[in-house]
Protein backbone atom coordinates (compact mmCIF):
# COMPACT_ATOMS: atom_id res chain seq x y z
CA UNK A 1 0.00 0.00 0.00
CA UNK A 2 2.82 2.41 0.89
CA UNK A 3 4.59 1.74 -2.43
CA UNK A 4 1.31 2.31 -4.29
CA UNK A 5 0.67 5.66 -2.58
CA UNK A 6 4.27 6.76 -3.16
CA UNK A 7 4.08 5.85 -6.84
CA UNK A 8 0.81 7.74 -7.27
CA UNK A 9 2.27 10.82 -5.57
CA UNK A 10 5.22 10.73 -7.99
CA UNK A 11 2.81 10.36 -10.92
CA UNK A 12 1.02 13.50 -9.73
CA UNK A 13 4.03 15.66 -10.59
CA UNK A 14 3.87 15.48 -14.44
CA UNK A 15 0.05 15.71 -14.30
CA UNK A 16 0.14 18.93 -12.29
CA UNK A 17 2.94 20.36 -14.44
CA UNK A 18 0.81 19.68 -17.49
CA UNK A 19 -2.20 21.37 -15.86
CA UNK A 20 -0.15 24.47 -15.08
CA UNK A 21 1.24 24.62 -18.63
CA UNK A 22 -2.14 24.19 -20.35
CA UNK A 23 -3.90 26.77 -18.15
CA UNK A 24 -1.01 29.22 -18.55
CA UNK A 25 -1.09 28.97 -22.36
CA UNK A 26 -4.89 29.27 -22.48
CA UNK A 27 -4.83 32.40 -20.30
CA UNK A 28 -2.20 33.91 -22.56
CA UNK A 29 -4.57 33.52 -25.52
CA UNK A 30 -7.56 35.07 -23.74
CA UNK A 31 -8.21 38.55 -25.21
CA UNK A 32 -7.80 41.55 -22.96
CA UNK A 33 -5.00 43.07 -20.91
CA UNK A 34 -5.19 42.88 -17.10
CA UNK A 35 -3.08 46.02 -16.90
CA UNK A 36 -5.72 47.96 -18.85
CA UNK A 37 -8.47 46.50 -16.65
CA UNK A 38 -6.65 47.62 -13.52
CA UNK A 39 -5.63 51.03 -14.82
CA UNK A 40 -9.03 51.88 -16.32
CA UNK A 41 -10.00 52.92 -19.82
CA UNK A 42 -8.97 56.54 -19.20
CA UNK A 43 -5.40 55.62 -18.17
CA UNK A 44 -2.52 56.83 -20.29
CA UNK A 45 -0.26 54.37 -22.16
CA UNK A 46 2.54 55.24 -19.71
CA UNK A 47 0.39 54.24 -16.72
CA UNK A 48 -0.62 50.98 -18.42
CA UNK A 49 3.03 50.24 -19.24
CA UNK A 50 4.01 50.90 -15.62
CA UNK A 51 1.37 48.47 -14.33
CA UNK A 52 2.46 45.85 -16.87
CA UNK A 53 6.03 46.21 -15.61
CA UNK A 54 4.93 45.91 -11.98
CA UNK A 55 3.00 42.74 -12.76
CA UNK A 56 5.85 41.31 -14.84
CA UNK A 57 3.64 41.12 -17.93
CA UNK A 58 6.23 42.86 -20.10
CA UNK A 59 8.60 39.90 -19.81
CA UNK A 60 8.68 37.11 -22.45
CA UNK A 61 5.99 34.47 -21.97
CA UNK A 62 8.52 31.68 -21.41
CA UNK A 63 10.19 33.73 -18.67
CA UNK A 64 6.82 34.35 -17.01
CA UNK A 65 6.01 30.63 -17.09
CA UNK A 66 9.25 29.40 -15.52
CA UNK A 67 9.15 32.20 -12.96
CA UNK A 68 5.65 31.12 -11.93
CA UNK A 69 6.72 27.47 -11.89
CA UNK A 70 9.61 28.27 -9.57
CA UNK A 71 7.30 30.17 -7.22
CA UNK A 72 4.83 27.25 -7.06
CA UNK A 73 7.59 24.79 -6.15
CA UNK A 74 8.54 27.08 -3.25
CA UNK A 75 4.88 27.24 -2.12
CA UNK A 76 4.17 30.72 -3.46
CA UNK A 77 1.05 30.80 -5.64
CA UNK A 78 1.60 34.45 -6.46
CA UNK A 79 -0.39 37.58 -5.75
CA UNK A 80 -3.90 38.20 -7.04
CA UNK A 81 -3.99 40.97 -9.63
CA UNK A 82 -7.52 41.92 -8.55
CA UNK A 83 -7.12 42.12 -4.78
CA UNK A 84 -3.33 42.38 -4.40
CA UNK A 85 -3.55 39.59 -1.79
CA UNK A 86 -1.73 36.22 -1.82
CA UNK A 87 -3.60 33.82 -4.09
CA UNK A 88 -3.31 31.00 -1.55
CA UNK A 89 -5.07 33.13 1.07
CA UNK A 90 -7.87 33.91 -1.37
CA UNK A 91 -8.26 30.20 -2.16
CA UNK A 92 -8.21 29.04 1.47
CA UNK A 93 -10.96 31.51 2.38
CA UNK A 94 -13.30 30.10 -0.29
CA UNK A 95 -12.27 26.43 -0.34
CA UNK A 96 -14.30 25.39 2.77
CA UNK A 97 -17.50 26.69 1.13
CA UNK A 98 -16.84 24.72 -2.05
CA UNK A 99 -15.90 21.62 -0.03
CA UNK A 100 -19.13 21.84 1.96
CA UNK A 101 -21.19 22.22 -1.20
CA UNK A 102 -19.36 19.30 -2.84
CA UNK A 103 -19.84 17.13 0.27
CA UNK A 104 -23.62 17.60 0.41
CA UNK A 105 -23.86 17.23 -3.35
CA UNK A 106 -21.95 13.93 -3.39
CA UNK A 107 -24.16 12.76 -0.52
CA UNK A 108 -27.23 13.47 -2.66
CA UNK A 109 -25.53 11.65 -5.55
CA UNK A 110 -24.72 8.54 -3.50
CA UNK A 111 -28.02 8.23 -1.62
CA UNK A 112 -30.34 8.86 -4.57
CA UNK A 113 -28.15 6.96 -7.04
CA UNK A 114 -27.72 3.83 -4.92
CA UNK A 115 -31.38 3.65 -3.91
CA UNK A 116 -32.62 4.10 -7.47
CA UNK A 117 -30.08 1.62 -8.85
CA UNK A 118 -30.85 -1.07 -6.26
CA UNK A 119 -34.62 -0.74 -6.73
CA UNK A 120 -34.27 -0.91 -10.52
CA UNK A 121 -32.01 -3.97 -10.37
CA UNK A 122 -34.16 -5.92 -7.91
CA UNK A 123 -37.37 -5.07 -9.82
CA UNK A 124 -36.04 -5.40 -13.36
CA UNK A 125 -38.50 -4.42 -16.14
CA UNK A 126 -41.12 -3.38 -13.60
CA UNK A 127 -42.90 -0.02 -13.60
CA UNK A 128 -40.50 1.20 -10.89
CA UNK A 129 -37.47 0.17 -12.95
CA UNK A 130 -38.67 1.86 -16.14
CA UNK A 131 -39.78 5.02 -14.30
CA UNK A 132 -36.50 5.41 -12.39
CA UNK A 133 -34.40 4.88 -15.53
CA UNK A 134 -36.44 7.50 -17.42
CA UNK A 135 -35.87 9.94 -14.55
CA UNK A 136 -32.16 9.01 -14.58
CA UNK A 137 -32.00 9.71 -18.32
CA UNK A 138 -33.56 13.13 -17.74
CA UNK A 139 -31.10 13.77 -14.91
CA UNK A 140 -28.14 13.06 -17.17
CA UNK A 141 -29.56 15.19 -20.00
CA UNK A 142 -30.60 18.35 -18.14
CA UNK A 143 -27.90 21.03 -17.75
CA UNK A 144 -27.13 21.82 -14.10
CA UNK A 145 -27.42 25.59 -14.51
CA UNK A 146 -30.91 25.27 -16.09
CA UNK A 147 -32.05 22.89 -13.36
CA UNK A 148 -30.72 25.30 -10.73
CA UNK A 149 -32.65 28.19 -12.26
CA UNK A 150 -35.84 26.09 -12.28
CA UNK A 151 -35.34 25.24 -8.59
CA UNK A 152 -34.87 28.94 -7.82
CA UNK A 153 -38.00 29.84 -9.79
CA UNK A 154 -40.31 27.26 -8.18
CA UNK A 155 -38.87 26.77 -4.67
CA UNK A 156 -37.37 30.19 -4.11
CA UNK A 157 -39.76 32.58 -5.89
CA UNK A 158 -43.16 30.97 -6.51
CA UNK A 159 -43.04 28.83 -3.37
CA UNK A 160 -40.46 30.63 -1.18
CA UNK A 161 -39.27 27.65 0.84
CA UNK A 162 -35.51 28.10 0.47
CA UNK A 163 -33.11 31.04 0.09
CA UNK A 164 -31.86 31.41 -3.47
CA UNK A 165 -28.55 33.21 -2.87
CA UNK A 166 -25.74 33.35 -0.37
CA UNK A 167 -24.33 30.85 2.10
CA UNK A 168 -24.33 30.32 5.84
CA UNK A 169 -27.19 28.05 6.94
CA UNK A 170 -28.30 24.54 6.03
CA UNK A 171 -31.27 26.01 4.14
CA UNK A 172 -28.80 27.70 1.79
CA UNK A 173 -27.27 24.30 1.02
CA UNK A 174 -30.38 22.44 -0.14
CA UNK A 175 -31.04 23.89 -3.60
CA UNK A 176 -27.37 24.06 -4.74
CA UNK A 177 -26.71 20.52 -3.45
CA UNK A 178 -29.76 19.15 -5.29
CA UNK A 179 -28.71 21.04 -8.43
CA UNK A 180 -25.23 19.52 -8.39
CA UNK A 181 -26.10 16.11 -6.99
CA UNK A 182 -28.99 14.99 -9.18
CA UNK A 183 -26.98 14.74 -12.40
CA UNK A 184 -24.41 12.54 -10.70
CA UNK A 185 -27.16 10.51 -9.01
CA UNK A 186 -28.58 9.64 -12.41
CA UNK A 187 -25.20 8.31 -13.58
CA UNK A 188 -24.66 6.38 -10.32
CA UNK A 189 -28.16 4.89 -10.57
CA UNK A 190 -27.55 3.54 -14.07
CA UNK A 191 -24.15 2.12 -13.10
CA UNK A 192 -25.53 0.57 -9.88
CA UNK A 193 -28.34 -1.10 -11.80
CA UNK A 194 -25.99 -2.59 -14.41
CA UNK A 195 -23.48 -3.77 -11.81
CA UNK A 196 -26.16 -5.22 -9.51
CA UNK A 197 -27.82 -7.11 -12.38
CA UNK A 198 -24.49 -8.69 -13.26
CA UNK A 199 -23.82 -9.73 -9.65
CA UNK A 200 -27.27 -11.10 -8.77
CA UNK A 201 -27.01 -13.51 -11.70
CA UNK A 202 -23.92 -15.15 -10.20
CA UNK A 203 -24.07 -18.72 -8.88
CA UNK A 204 -23.37 -17.80 -5.25
CA UNK A 205 -26.43 -15.51 -5.23
CA UNK A 206 -28.59 -18.34 -6.56
CA UNK A 207 -27.14 -20.62 -3.88
CA UNK A 208 -27.96 -18.11 -1.15
CA UNK A 209 -31.53 -17.86 -2.44
CA UNK A 210 -31.82 -21.64 -2.55
CA UNK A 211 -30.71 -21.82 1.10
CA UNK A 212 -33.55 -19.49 2.05
CA UNK A 213 -31.44 -16.43 2.93
CA UNK A 214 -33.60 -13.31 3.19
CA UNK A 215 -33.64 -11.15 0.08
CA UNK A 216 -32.59 -8.02 2.01
CA UNK A 217 -29.46 -9.79 3.28
CA UNK A 218 -28.63 -11.10 -0.20
CA UNK A 219 -29.04 -7.67 -1.77
CA UNK A 220 -27.36 -5.44 0.80
CA UNK A 221 -24.75 -7.76 2.33
CA UNK A 222 -23.61 -9.90 -0.60
CA UNK A 223 -24.65 -8.41 -3.93
CA UNK A 224 -24.20 -4.71 -3.17
CA UNK A 225 -20.68 -5.07 -1.76
CA UNK A 226 -19.44 -6.93 -4.84
CA UNK A 227 -21.24 -4.51 -7.17
CA UNK A 228 -19.71 -1.43 -5.56
CA UNK A 229 -16.30 -1.37 -7.28
CA UNK A 230 -17.48 0.13 -10.62
CA UNK A 231 -19.93 2.33 -8.68
CA UNK A 232 -17.12 3.75 -6.53
CA UNK A 233 -15.19 4.56 -9.70
CA UNK A 234 -18.15 6.59 -10.96
CA UNK A 235 -18.59 8.31 -7.58
CA UNK A 236 -14.91 9.32 -7.57
CA UNK A 237 -15.21 10.77 -11.06
CA UNK A 238 -18.43 12.52 -10.06
CA UNK A 239 -16.67 14.20 -7.14
CA UNK A 240 -14.21 15.71 -9.60
CA UNK A 241 -17.11 16.73 -11.82
CA UNK A 242 -18.81 18.34 -8.82
CA UNK A 243 -15.75 20.49 -8.16
CA UNK A 244 -15.92 21.63 -11.77
CA UNK A 245 -19.70 22.05 -11.60
CA UNK A 246 -19.42 24.45 -8.68
CA UNK A 247 -18.17 27.07 -11.15
CA UNK A 248 -21.65 27.50 -12.66
CA UNK A 249 -23.68 26.54 -9.60
CA UNK A 250 -21.92 29.01 -7.30
CA UNK A 251 -22.47 31.72 -9.90
CA UNK A 252 -26.20 30.89 -10.24
CA UNK A 253 -26.74 30.85 -6.45
CA UNK A 254 -24.33 33.75 -5.71
CA UNK A 255 -22.13 31.59 -3.46
CA UNK A 256 -18.72 33.01 -2.67
CA UNK A 257 -16.78 29.80 -3.22
CA UNK A 258 -13.82 28.68 -5.27
CA UNK A 259 -15.88 28.17 -8.43
CA UNK A 260 -17.15 31.73 -8.46
CA UNK A 261 -13.64 32.95 -7.63
CA UNK A 262 -12.34 31.20 -10.77
CA UNK A 263 -15.03 32.84 -12.94
CA UNK A 264 -14.29 36.31 -11.55
CA UNK A 265 -10.54 35.76 -12.01
CA UNK A 266 -11.00 34.70 -15.64
CA UNK A 267 -13.03 37.84 -16.33
CA UNK A 268 -10.21 39.99 -14.97
CA UNK A 269 -7.51 37.82 -16.58
CA UNK A 270 -6.08 37.32 -13.12
CA UNK A 271 -3.59 34.66 -14.22
CA UNK A 272 -2.11 33.79 -10.79
CA UNK A 273 -5.57 33.33 -9.27
CA UNK A 274 -6.86 31.19 -12.14
CA UNK A 275 -3.79 28.95 -12.20
CA UNK A 276 -3.63 28.63 -8.42
CA UNK A 277 -7.33 27.71 -8.16
CA UNK A 278 -7.21 25.14 -10.95
CA UNK A 279 -4.01 23.67 -9.52
CA UNK A 280 -5.71 23.19 -6.14
CA UNK A 281 -8.76 21.58 -7.79
CA UNK A 282 -6.44 19.28 -9.78
CA UNK A 283 -4.62 18.20 -6.63
CA UNK A 284 -7.94 17.42 -4.92
CA UNK A 285 -9.13 15.44 -7.94
CA UNK A 286 -5.93 13.34 -8.08
CA UNK A 287 -6.09 12.67 -4.32
CA UNK A 288 -9.74 11.60 -4.57
CA UNK A 289 -8.91 9.20 -7.41
CA UNK A 290 -6.11 7.73 -5.30
CA UNK A 291 -8.61 7.25 -2.46
CA UNK A 292 -10.95 5.47 -4.88
CA UNK A 293 -8.18 3.06 -5.89
CA UNK A 294 -7.41 2.32 -2.24
CA UNK A 295 -11.09 1.65 -1.53
CA UNK A 296 -11.01 -1.10 -4.18
CA UNK A 297 -8.62 -3.05 -1.98
CA UNK A 298 -10.80 -2.49 1.09
CA UNK A 299 -13.84 -3.90 -0.72
CA UNK A 300 -12.02 -6.75 -2.44
CA UNK A 301 -8.76 -8.13 -1.06
CA UNK A 302 -8.01 -9.77 -4.41
CA UNK A 303 -7.54 -6.41 -6.15
CA UNK A 304 -3.87 -5.84 -6.90
CA UNK A 305 -2.86 -2.21 -6.44
CA UNK A 306 0.50 -2.78 -8.10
Amino acid sequence: MFIFILRRLIQMIPVLLGVVLVVFLIMQMVPGDPAVLLAGESASPEQVAQIRHQLGLDRPVIVQYFSYLKDIVSGDFGTSIRSNRPVLDEILVRLPVTFELAFWSILVTIVLGLLAGIISATKQYSFSDISLMIVALLGVSLPNFWFGLMLILYFGVKIPLFPVAGWGTFMHVILPAITLGTGGAAIVARMTRSSMLEVIRQDYIRTAKAKGVKEQIIVYKHALKNAMIPVITVVGLQFGALLGGTVLTETVFAINGLGRFIIDSIRMRDLPSVQGSILVVSIIFVVVNMGVDISYRLLNKRVDLN
